[in-house]
């Protein structure tokens, strides 16, 4: 009896190239040499016209990117089953692929389709799980990164991420013609969306937890100011517009706050504002540049970058009513350069960009045994931000004297590059979970 759950709606080191027509390219330019090896066989597709997404080839590439699989070329599959039933488990052992993924898709009355894939461990010659979903033209691509998702968690133990988007700055142009643009995209690089486009810069993007609006710093009128733009909407509204400075914008686990850097008083300031009331509460006073704050997951303390001890390093402060909760704790010692610090969704690691023997690379700082490792080996990497699931950070870097964003695994063992045809792109961020 077929299992189907119901649900609506290696080599280590490789240059491998996906999302040729999505904006952003992707270039596989490290992996690991124990991938996990899947079959992949292609998903029967039931209906006369022409499917309008290869379902099959995006879960292919969802999971060759992640590092952690190698899925086999369709030319060495021994098969083609459509149904558990059909499976000779014997047969596919001699590959030595450890799972087996198979699917079809049928159509549906208008633009709907049944999506079905089951996916199977070889060696144990039992299913591990199955679904059936329905989905529309339009949702096609994201039903197949739903599926890799299962596919990711079922078998790593953490929930994956490729149903996600990433927010990113373009920037084309040169000189005072240059053009920039809010842009969003899909974690693959695809359905690219221009929610913002200025002649002036924009700056520091930043999620709220719902995945529905996006906090950023434009010049549009001249100095910076900060905006909170629907994603859907396009509708944005201006939310600070203090004399002096009004930067770094980071929304609260809660999404009612946001932590942001103000020099309305002369000095350049962490504060919280209630986004609702635009309540004011600042949280640090010195005499040093204190910037770049973000939450940990519980919402009651920051850590920031501050030059209060003679250069750029990591701070945390607790959060209270009327301001700072507890003494300030200075977080890295390493170098003499740390900031832009992102955590990891589970509040146990940092990302920050340091500074090695010149060169500014992304280092990722654990919170229990204040180890710092760093993970990246160019030279001008900045604004990290880390994937929902923690297994991946992305970071604006320079490649080719073009802005560029990588990502590389939170062990250093994955890395891609993405890049745009044109112009350059920086200041990812990528965007929480979206709702199941």
């Amino acid at each position: 009896m077929l299992l189907f759950k119901r649900v609506i709606a290696g080599l280590s080191l490789c240059l491998i190239v996906f999302s040729v027509n999505a904006s952003l390219t992707i270039n596989i330019t490290k992996g690991i040499s124990d991938a996990l090896p899947i079959a992949i066989v292609p998903f029967v597709w039931e209906g006369k016209e022409a499917l309008p997404e290869d379902i099959t080839a995006i879960i292919r590439a969802d999971l060759q990117r992640s590092g952690r699989f190698s899925p086999i070329d369709e030319d060495e599959l021994v098969a083609r089953p459509t149904v558990g039933n059909n499976i000779q488990f014997q047969n596919w052992r001699i590959l030595n692929v450890d799972n087996l993924v198979i699917g079809k898709i049928k159509p549906l009355k208008g633009d709907m389709y049944q999506v079905q894939f089951q996916l199977f461990d070889i060696y144990k010659s039992t299913q591990l799980t199955g679904y059936s979903i329905k989905t529309n033209k339009k949702n096609l691509r994201r039903t197949a990164h739903r599926i890799s998702d299962i596919i990711y968690e079922k078998l790593m133990g953490v929930r994956g991420a490729f149903d996600t988007h990433i927010a990113y700055i373009t920037v084309v142009g040169e000189h005072r013609k240059k053009v920039y643009k809010l842009a969003v995209a899909d974690s693959d690089g695809y359905n690219e969306q221009i929610i913002f486009t200025s002649n002036q810069p924009v700056l520091s993007p930043s999620w709220s937890p719902d995945g529905r609006h996006i906090a950023y710093v434009s010049y549009k009128r001249g100095r910076p100011e900060l905006y909170v733009q629907n994603v859907y909407t396009k509708r944005s509204k201006r939310i600070a517009e203090f004399q002096g400075l009004n930067n770094a914008p980071a929304w609260s686990p809660d999404g009612k706050r946001l932590a942001l850097t103000l020099s309305k008083d002369g000095n350049p300031e962490i504060y919280v504002m209630d986004v609702e009331t635009k309540k004011l509460i600042r949280i640090t006073r010195n005499y040093a540049i204190d910037t770049e704050p973000t939450w940990l997951p519980d919402g009651k303390s920051l850590v920031f970058t501050s030059g209060r001890g003679g250069g750029p390093q990591l701070y945390q402060v607790g959060i209270g009513r009327n301001g700072a909760s507890g003494q300030v704790k200075r977080l890295t010692y390493e170098g003499n350069y740390n900031a832009r610090a992102t955590i990891s969704p589970d509040g146990k690691k940092i990302a920050m960009v340091h500074r090695a023997e010149g060169a500014f690379q992304i280092g990722v700082l654990d919170l229990s045994t204040e180890h710092l490792t760093v993970l990246t080996d160019s030279n001008l990497d900045e604004s990290p931000s880390f994937a929902p699931n923690g297994s991946m950070i992305i970071y604006a870097t320079e490649y080719d004297e073009k802005g560029v964003l990588s990502a590389v695994s939170v062990d250093g063992r994955t890395k891609q590059r993405l890049s745009i045809q044109e112009g350059d792109v920086r200041e990812p961020a990528w965007s929480p979970f979206r709702a199941k």
